[in-house]
């Protein structure tokens, strides 16, 4: 993602339907760091695997705060499948990670949470708009074209 402006309206250039997948965790004992330390450390890596391999199907991604417990990351994926392939792939960075958090977490007594959701939307159920903005969100991840009325943009008028 990077920081040129793009001058005036634009939406996403996006045809067809959108994944979106959120992850995150919560540090909910600071001291147990042995339970959210291997959970934190393993996103970074994950994510520098996807973005090596186009093939992947991780569009885009954008890490999000929300405090120093909380730590998540909003993905755009090219399919579900291609987002599920990833997840379920022994020989990926993500099924050994998930392992071991699920071993760390039967005996961690709860020092770390996690979450995950995944979204499907159908092509035209989305909307996108973005005014004097560097790509952002889908517009990182599909680019953006110049913005319009219509399937990838918001009807809204800009003063």
């Amino acid at each position: 993602m990077g920081d040129k402006v793009v001058p005036g309206r634009a939406v996403a250039d996006v045809d067809g339907e959108v994944v979106v997948f959120m992850i995150g965790m919560r540090i909910n004992r600071l001291w147990a760091v042995r339970s959210w330390l291997p959970a934190l450390l393993a996103m970074p890596p994950m994510l520098k695997e996807l973005a090596r391999d186009r093939s992947s199907g991780l569009l885009g991604y954008r890490a999000l705060g929300g405090g120093p417990r909380l730590f998540g990351v909003v993905q755009y994926w090219e399919s579900r499948e291609k987002l599920y392939a990833y997840a379920s792939d022994p020989d990926r960075r993500h099924r050994p990670a998930w392992a071991a958090f699920n071993r760390r977490a039967r005996r961690g007594g709860g020092g770390v949470g996690i979450w995950h959701e995944t979204y499907v939307v159908p092509a035209g159920a989305y909307s996108t708009f973005y005014s004097s903005m560097p790509p952002t969100g889908l517009g990182a991840a599909y680019g953006v074209t110049s913005g319009r009325r219509g399937a990838h943009g918001a009807a809204v008028s800009v003063a």
